[in-house]
């Protein structure tokens, strides 16, 4: 495994600043503040295309003077992204600015264990070699919808993976593929994604919720992830939020993912519709012999009172965690990703009914609350974020 890395932080500076896009040598002298002097830049940037990091892009517009060389990041540069979810995975190829230049996605069962999960990644990853998207890949970063630790790469006894505790994922997935890996959080991930091409592009301190599933939060802190001292910061979908409620899978009771998430919402989803409550869900039951999260969204959408009723209890669950949790951190920005999130305005008006009028007015007086519009590549470009951040690291 060879890949060139920066030779040191003032190199991995300007790399970090060409993951934006092609800049002039001007440009770049005017961003950096670390005391470089303009012919300490050039050299700098000389020995980045020596390295083949970067290369010369043209010239830019006259500033009044002798057109300024223009550098780009390699075109040969790639980054995969793998984001692997409970019942799903994604792969996508990324240049070195992140642009997703492939993406498949196909349903997996994250309970089948790593071997049969990891063979489906690494199947996803070799169709995008065939397509032609890249020959060397430069760094692999993944994700994984657990607690995991980040310094050893392994997740860390994860409710609802089971056969996954320790298994050594970054270092699987870094000799499989050749190249540098990274493992994080699922959120984590769809957080780094939102920071980097999102809505929070211009944004340093915010919350992404994810409610797939499970429920869980990314939290930025001046445009870094913060993942606590043993890398399980944002695990809110196991906060109590009723001592009197249902077991959760994680063992202990009343959690929030207990009450709302994916699995939640399809089992409450069949209890009304055995129930007769809801003749909607009942006839889509009859029909497939089961119900999910999309179901209760699609009788949503055609008026079903109960169904509407379900997404309004869980957005009202989990307003009341985030409540707290805006009163404390005081974040520029809140966004509510994942699948459940599909559930749309009506869980959205929820959330934010509930969170404005329980956190204090000092916090919520200019705090929008938004739907995450990268969807599905949050996650894939969040791990390409990831591991771009450790390659442009000298």
């Amino acid at each position: 495994m060879k890949t060139n890395r920066p030779e040191n932080p003032h190199q991995a500076a300007l790399l970090r600043l060409l993951r934006d896009g092609p800049r002039s040598r001007a440009q770049l002298n005017d961003l950096t503040s670390d005391g470089m002097s303009r012919s300490k830049l050039n050299a700098e940037l000389d020995r980045l295309i020596e390295l083949g990091l970067a290369e010369p892009d043209g010239f830019a517009e006259s500033r009044g003077g002798r057109r300024s060389g223009l550098v780009r990041l390699s075109a040969t540069t790639r980054f995969a992204g793998i984001d692997i979810g409970a019942t799903s995975v994604d792969v996508a190829v990324t240049d070195g600015e992140l642009n997703v230049l492939g993406h498949v996605s196909e349903p997996i069962d994250i309970r089948s264990g790593p071997a049969q999960v990891l063979d489906r990644v690494f199947d996803l990853v070799g169709k995008l070699r065939e397509q032609g998207l890249y020959t060397q890949l430069n760094g692999a970063g993944i994700g994984v919808p657990g607690p995991v630790s980040f310094a050893e790469g392994v997740p860390v006894v994860p409710p609802i993976m089971p056969g996954w505790n320790r298994h050594p994922l970054r270092e699987t997935v870094s000799q499989e593929l050749g190249c540098p890996a990274m493992l994080d959080n699922d959120v984590n991930l769809m957080a780094l994604g939102e920071l980097h091409s999102g809505v929070a592009r211009q944004v340093d301190d915010f919350l992404l919720v994810k409610i797939g599933t499970g429920v869980g939060c990314g939290i930025v802190v001046d445009g870094r992830i913060y993942r606590g001292v043993s890398g399980s910061a944002g695990d809110i979908g196991h906060m109590m939020v009723d001592e009197d409620g249902p077991v959760c899978p994680c063992g202990n009771i009343g959690c929030l993912e207990a009450y709302f998430g994916g699995s939640a919402l399809a089992a409450q989803a069949e209890s009304a519709a055995r129930s007769g409550a809801s003749p909607h869900l009942a006839a889509r039951l009859a029909a497939t012999g089961s119900l999910t999260a999309e179901d209760v969204a699609v009788a949503a959408a055609q008026g079903d009172p109960v169904a509407i009723q379900l997404i309004r209890d869980g957005g009202r669950r989990v307003g009341q965690v985030l409540a707290g949790l805006v009163s404390f951190f005081n974040p520029g920005l809140v966004i509510i990703a994942g699948g459940v999130a599909r559930l749309g305005h009506i869980l959205l008006a929820e959330i934010r009914s509930v969170v404005y009028r329980r956190s204090l007015p000092l916090a919520t007086g200019n705090l929008p609350i938004v739907l995450s519009e990268l969807e599905d590549v949050a996650g894939v470009v969040g791990a390409a974020r990831l591991i771009s951040d450790h390659v442009y690291s000298a």
